[in-house]
């Protein structure tokens, strides 16, 4: 049975009971589906992961924690009839801000927007629980089911805290003197600063741009021949793209989740999981050769990951609960220091061809965040086509401009020699 205090991190992305901030990630299918299996689907993949039979109680002690709910309701499904192609979209957006807020409702809901031999479907999930790959890990297994309603599905056993992550040799003792060290230093820092009234209002919104198989290739081939990663070109085409478009206000720095799972192997592909850690990646500023500073980037990168210690990353976070409310409020309120969160999930492992349907295309996560910058670009490669999506606020970074910033990192990814 399930219950264990949010993780630091999980706080973060929960934020509060009155705010969703939830990722919808999106499969366009063609053929025909049968409403019967999706319910045997649904019904199995909870019974299969924790924390969807788990519900956040954030009344009963200090901080928030999920606990399972022995009485818990099925995933709902949501069916749309489909009219447009857009609809997929419109529906995603609604599913952005629906809170997760019934005392035995799960913490997921699914959506199929359903047309004569086309349909597309959709999970929609608190970022608390779901990282990505989690978001893969659930459409791969409704896709399975769907197409093999008889397919059984292992469950696992949820964790119970971090601790359970450390090994045997971590010295708690020495490492909770650096926390309250990191602990006075950010109590410190907060205490310092002024508390700021900006918030973003305006509308969010979303830019969407797939690219065709031959133009992806043009891509990867330029990566390949000039000895850069995928991600390293994505990093250094959106900085120098701000940098032509906002000038002096471009901050030359991205920040890039990695895949936790990378490092800490008990937490399988297959499991939800909702940490990951980031790595700062910046250009000079006014530098132009994109190919040099992608080098640089991926050298940088190459860095960071190999000194990243994760696991202490998770315990060390767990030390910070007493200011998570500050970090909320400073993330609602700061402008920050880079110009995007770049998340690039690479190459999407579901099948192309079941049984009694084909997926058509994958489209990346979109999530709405509360932050004053929520600037975040989630791109991922499914069927040789890689797929851009482009999340802010009209408050922070008006939708005309950054369709200008997305139109040029994308020329110069495709433009460069």
């Amino acid at each position: 049975m399930i219950k264990r205090k949010l993780m630091m991190v999980e706080r973060i992305m929960y934020v509060d009971p009155q705010t969703a901030v939830n990722c919808v990630f999106t499969a366009k299918i063609k053929g025909e589906l049968q409403e019967e299996n999706f319910r045997i689907a649904l019904k199995k993949i909870q019974q299969k992961h924790p924390l969807l039979r788990a519900v956040i109680d954030t009344k009963s002690e200090k901080y928030p924690f999920f606990i399972e709910e022995k009485e818990i309701a099925p995933i709902p499904l949501r069916i749309v009839e489909r009219k447009t192609d857009q609809d997929w979209l419109l529906e995603s957006q609604k599913e952005w801000r629906s809170l997760f807020e019934d005392e035995k409702q799960p913490l997921a809901r699914v959506v199929w927007v359903r047309g004569k031999n086309v349909s597309e479907i959709f999970w929609a999930i608190p970022h608390c629980i779901s990282d990505g790959t989690a978001g893969v890990t659930l459409m791969q297994e409704l896709l399975s089911i769907l197409d093999n309603p008889s397919l059984e599905l292992q469950p696992y056993q949820a964790f119970s805290s971090v601790n359970d992550f450390l090994p045997s040799n971590f010295n708690i003792k020495s490492k909770k003197y650096k926390a309250n060290l990191y602990l006075l230093f950010a109590r410190f820092f907060f205490l310092l600063q002024r508390k700021s009234k900006k918030r973003n209002l305006g509308q969010d919104y979303v830019l969407h741009r797939k690219l065709d198989s031959a133009t992806t290739s043009q891509i990867t081939d330029k990566c390949k021949a000039n000895g850069v990663s995928v991600h390293a070109l994505l990093c250094a085409a959106f900085m120098q793209a701000f940098q032509e478009i906002k000038g002096a206000e471009a901050k030359g720095k991205v920040i890039s989740p990695v895949d936790v799972r990378h490092f800490i192997p008990e937490i399988k592909q297959d499991h939800l999981f909702a940490f990951a850690p980031t790595v700062d990646l910046s250009m000079k500023k006014g530098s132009s050769d994109l190919l040099n500073n992608a080098r640089q980037i991926k050298n940088d990168l190459v860095q960071k990951i190999g000194k990243m210690e994760a696991r202490e990353l998770l315990w060390m976070g767990e030390q910070m609960h007493p200011i998570v409310d500050r970090m909320i409020s400073m993330l609602k309120s700061s402008n920050g220091g880079h110009d995007i969160t770049l998340s690039n999930m690479g190459r999407i492992n579901i099948p192309n061809d079941y049984k009694n349907f084909s997926v058509e295309s994958i489209i990346s996560p979109t999530v709405a965040f509360p932050w004053l910058n929520s600037n975040t670009l989630v791109t991922s490669t499914y069927n040789h086509q890689m797929d851009f999506i482009f999340l802010s606020n009209e408050d922070f970074l008006p939708k005309t401009e950054a369709a200008k910033i997305k139109d040029k990192a994308i020329e110069l990814l495709t433009t460069s020699a």
